[in-house]
């Protein structure tokens, strides 16, 4: 993990010992032998944690901890005590650090410390660039559409997006279901505060329950200090839950109180926390039929869907196809520092007339990648649906009609193609065998679920396809 840390103590073996360690985690680590020392480099550099002895002479770790926060708000700083200094250690919480750690202690105590303060530092930070760039950055300037479709669902976000009601947003796969997230957060009173994301897919489900609601030290293995979850970073803001539908049944019920009750207690924790959330959640699967075979709770899908908001795909809006092209063309080059290359006539019918299975985000690799590579001043059909690329990537239109891939047609296409049949047979098995089970198809696959889920995407499976003859 990239950040800056500043490490002080008139300890210089122990100042060395942490700098040795810190290093290891990836940070650019600077070091201070006196309190006066530490806030010079802090007025002169930019660091995201400050790791500082308590007792120290000259300025203490407690006068350097006032100094660096009216200097900087956004410093985090993390206390180091002397056993039997704890009440001095709750103080310096009371006055803004953000944690501390006893002498003696344990290397990978510290470690996970840093780290997770360090993870709240660059996000404050992120944050705060964010507001600064908001004037339209994450507003309706992302979504790009003028059709019927597109036109109604900008005019529902602005409607809902100041009433303070959870919003249940679906769509296929690409089609931009977190840049409406956005836009429903950067359009309401929260937008000061944070927007949290989470995807709900991208986690094993021993992990969702603490990444939602944090957990305690000495929780579960490995749990060695205590971790903030993400509606406690989210308290006052907008928490995005993406892939809800892959959420598992036990956390579901957590989720439905924390919504109905505004609380909930940290993994292995007893403490109820309350806080201050919108809620807005997106899925690409049919939550009414996964109601109906029991994999979601039927409470928590109407809770969800006070407000439901359905994004239509790329085939049911094709007049803004010439729109997007002209909107990632621009922001490819902008960002690329390219010249805009325009499409021929011929490539832009192609794109109007292609079936983009993976909607916008596929429409958007391929512009993208055929501004890089194109050899001329113009984009044709050959540079956006190039032969060499696999026939699911590209869906390269064949002279068959729009959207019908053409048969292979050199030795690596072959290839390719095998490949992903068999990759195809390989995970249907897998999920047959366990009832449409993933967890359980990954584990017999010798798969993290995390990347057997990324592998149904490529692939366009899910676990109902399982069920299917």
């Amino acid at each position: 993990m990239q950040g800056r840390v500043l490490v002080v103590d008139d300890e210089k073996a122990l100042l060395l010992a942490l700098k040795g360690l810190l290093s290891k985690e990836g940070y650019h680590v600077e070091t201070a032998r006196s309190g006066e020392e530490a806030f010079r480099h802090i007025e002169t550099g930019s660091f995201h944690v400050v790791v500082t002895d308590l007792s120290m002479d000259g300025m203490s770790g407690m006068q350097l901890l006032e100094r660096a926060r009216a200097f900087d708000p956004d410093l985090a700083i993390v206390m180091i005590t002397a056993h039997g200094n704890e009440k001095l250690a709750v103080q310096a919480m009371k006055l803004g650090a953000a944690d501390y750690v006893p002498k003696p202690f344990d290397n990978d105590e510290l470690r996970v410390v840093v780290r997770r303060v360090m993870e709240t530092a660059l996000l404050r930070r992120d944050h705060r660039r964010l507001l600064e760039q908001m004037s339209g950055a994450y507003g309706f300037e992302q979504l790009v559409g003028a059709s019927p479709a597109m036109r109604r669902l900008f005019e529902t976000v602005d409607k809902v997006a100041g009433a303070d009601v959870t919003v249940l947003i679906r769509g296929e796969s690409g089609t931009g279901k977190e840049l409406v997230a956005n836009a429903l957060h950067w359009r309401s009173p929260r937008r000061t505060k944070p927007l949290i994301k989470m995807n709900c897919a991208a986690l094993s489900r021993e992990l969702v329950e603490s990444e939602l609601f944090g957990h305690e030290k000495g929780a579960f293995t490995g749990a060695i200090a205590r971790r903030e979850g993400k509606f406690e970073a989210a308290d006052g803001g907008t928490l995005f839950l993406d892939e809800v539908g892959d959420m598992p049944l036990e956390t579901q019920a957590k989720l439905l109180r924390a919504i109905q009750e505004k609380e909930f207690e940290r993994v292995g924790g007893n403490e109820r926390i309350t806080v201050d959330v919108r809620l807005v959640a997106a899925t690409n699967q049919d939550l009414e039929g996964a109601v109906r075979a029991g994999r979601f709770r039927e409470d928590l899908y109407y809770r969800l869907r006070v407000v439901e908001l359905v994004i239509p795909p790329l085939a049911d809006r094709r007049e803004d196809i010439p729109l997007l092209v002209d909107h990632f063309l621009k922001d490819a080059a902008q960002r690329f520092k390219r010249p805009v290359k325009p499409l021929t006539g011929e490539a832009l019918r192609a794109c109007v007339g292609f079936e983009w299975k993976g909607n916008v985000r596929q429409l958007r690799s391929a512009v993208e990648q055929a501004l890089l590579l194109a050899p001329g001043p113009e984009i044709d059909v050959a540079d956006l649906f190039p032969p060499s690329a696999p026939a699911s990537a590209s869906g390269m239109p064949s002279t068959n009609g729009p959207g019908r891939a053409a048969g292979p047609r050199t030795f690596r296409e072959a290839k390719e193609r095998m490949v992903e049949e068999f990759e195809r047979d390989f995970i249907l098995q897998a999920l047959r065998r366990h009832g449409g089970n993933i967890s359980k198809a990954a584990e017999e696959a010798g798969m993290y679920r995390q990347n057997f889920q990324q592998k149904m995407r490529e692939l366009g499976i899910t676990a109902d396809d399982a069920t299917k003859a």
